[in-house]
């Protein structure tokens, strides 16, 4: 299958940006891992594979549950780093929707906000799908919409800012788009061939100081970072003092933030 303008996109933005990714955002995408490896049933002796595994967040984890874990993702610094994080895992390059496993070769599959970052959701859960064994587990999470108020915080700034997501990030083609809400992201699992659906609303506050909250976009990772690096400097400049002031509404007394996040978990068996 020919990837979208969209995986292209995503492989450029993530390109070398582990370390960075791993510094910011990270902390808060392994807020649901628990909740994920619950959902997707991984205890002792299960084999399961996490899908997008990133710095490896899900494979430790997973691993510290006495599972078999294998974890992929399309980022090779991604890889490297997981790789030194969980050597217990077996850790590889590939990118979905094509792995390059036999089917029904996993008891369960989890996959942490990897759907935010695949051209084509349908597929690639349908490939999730194909490689987990009969009446094994799925499990996914993604970012709910409308965004949580901490979430829209680097958001904001830009908007502020006047700046405007540059042309080449893509969105993703409206035929392979869903709503990101409970039915929608059931309805798209469901489509996949899955039963037995569930999907959950999470809320929670991430903690972090300003300044490494801003290092993520200020380095690059993701859409939103790549937002912010292309603009000229008075720009980058407005939106770093638009941030500061936005900030402030999150800051504790110590001046440490408290985000507002929101995302959905969903699981299902093939």
């Amino acid at each position: 299958m020919e990837s979208t303008a969209f995986d292209a996109s995503e492989r450029r933005i993530w390109a070398g940006r582990a370390k960075a990714y791993a510094g910011s955002f990270g902390k808060l995408c392994a807020h649901p891992v628990p909740r994920l490896l619950d959902a997707a049933r991984v205890r002792d002796g299960v084999r399961v594979l996490d899908v997008g595994t990133g710095t490896g967040a899900v494979a430790a984890a997973a691993c510290a549950r006495g599972a078999r874990v294998t974890g992929v993702d399309a980022e090779i610094s991604m890889v490297e780093l997981a790789a030194q994080a969980v050597p217990s895992a077996g850790i590889h390059l590939a990118v979905l929707p094509q792995l390059p496993f036999s089917d029904g070769l996993f008891d369960a599959v989890t996959g942490n906000f990897v759907l935010n970052h695949v051209g084509r959701p349908r597929a690639a859960l349908a490939e999730l799908r194909r490689v987990v064994r009969p009446g094994g587990w799925i499990a996914v999470t993604i970012w709910s919409v409308p965004t949580a108020a901490g979430q829209a915080l680097l958001g904001r700034a830009v908007e502020a800012a006047g700046a405007v997501r540059p042309s080449h990030i893509p969105a993703l083609a409206a035929e392979d788009d869903f709503p990101r809400t409970e039915a929608g992201l059931a309805e798209l699992l469901t489509s996949a061939g899955l039963k037995d659906v569930v999907c959950e609303s999470m809320q929670w506050d991430h903690h972090t100081e300003a300044e490494e909250w801003w290092g993520g976009a200020a380095e690059g990772v993701g859409a939103i970072g790549q937002t912010v690096v292309s603009q000229p400097d008075h720009t980058l400049g407005e939106i770093k003092r638009h941030f500061d002031l936005l900030s402030a509404e999150f800051a504790g007394p110590s001046g440490r933030l408290a985000l507002p996040h929101a995302a959905l978990l969903a699981h299902a068996r093939r």
